[in-house]
């Protein structure tokens, strides 16, 4: 997740790690009783920034800077550049945007863990506003975007031998 692709390298979003077994049994009401929010080994969840500053875009740059060892002066204007593409988002454009960067860093999430042999089942089947309330994400500057649930399935699970139910590639793949 932390070297997942981002537009302009940004990452605007935050992963928390849940693990507080009381915290955990707080969360499951508000995710429409789901099992995998306590029963999941690792509980994460993708929380989105409401806003992406210049102060971020300048912590970026000084970061790319660093490691890079690329002197700050020459990287000013792709500074400048982001600052602005980023001030001409609505709220509810930056929302979505920041939303979709996190789903990059679910994707890879999901992809690392079919390469280990982990289950996964990411799950948007929660109240955000609730999860933003109760873990005060709001004041972090954060929204609940997609919680990622991770572990090995129980041995009496009925659906672990069920084959992958997918559109054939000829109905999801148009050549043109």
């Amino acid at each position: 997740m932390q070297l997942s692709a981002s537009s302009y390298g940004l990452q605007p979003f935050k992963v928390l790690d849940i693990k507080d077994p009381k915290l955990r049994a707080e969360l499951k009401p508000l995710s429409w009783n789901q099992s995998q929010i306590t029963e999941a080994s690792h509980l994460f969840l993708f929380c989105s920034s409401t806003k992406v500053s210049d102060k971020d875009v300048d912590h970026l740059i000084t970061l790319n800077s660093e490691i890079n060892n690329i002197p700050l002066e020459n990287l000013s204007g792709y500074g400048d550049f982001i600052k602005g593409k980023m001030a001409e988002k609505s709220e509810d454009e930056m929302l979505h945007w920041t939303a979709k960067q996190s789903y990059i860093a679910l994707a890879n999430a999901l992809n690392a863990c079919a390469e280990l042999g982990i289950d996964a089942t990411p799950m948007e089947g929660f109240d955000a506003e609730a999860y933003n309330k109760t873990l005060k994400l709001k004041e972090k500057g954060l929204n609940a975007s997609v919680v990622l649930a991770i572990g090995y399935r129980h041995d009496d699970d009925a659906a672990q031998h069920a084959k992958k139910v997918r559109k054939p590639i000829n109905s999801l793949f148009e050549t043109l």
